[in-house]
């Protein structure tokens, strides 16, 4: 994992058609017990000459199922035809905020 300084623009749903973001939601924040991207953690997916480049946050810097959650996401990511491998930066800027979370299941969390 690397940290990454330049601004990001997370992908909005509308956007996100390929069926790597539903495999990817399949990964589920043990804390929270919501899938990733539901919660809002990815905010970007390039795949490029086999190279699947990840870039994501966490909902704090000390998120202790950090080092799981990318491991999954690495593996799920390497099962799609064609990637090889998977590169995830985590970045810090934007911040998330619970804004990032899907609506329909943010009036879950208390």
């Amino acid at each position: 994992m690397k940290k990454n300084k330049k601004s990001i623009v997370p992908t909005l749903p509308e956007q996100r058609t390929e069926s790597y973001w539903e495999a990817l939601n399949n990964i589920i924040d043990p804390e929270i017990g919501v899938g990733i991207i539901d919660l809002g953690l990815i905010y970007t997916v390039e795949i490029k000459k086999g190279i699947a480049e990840i870039t994501m946050t966490f909902t704090s810097m000390g998120c202790p199922a950090g080092p799981s959650i990318t491991e999954q996401i690495k593996e799920e990511m390497e099962k799609i035809p064609g990637v090889k491998k998977a590169k995830i930066t985590i970045v810090w800027d934007p911040i998330w905020t619970a804004d990032r979370m899907n609506p329909n299941i943010r009036f879950m969390l208390p």
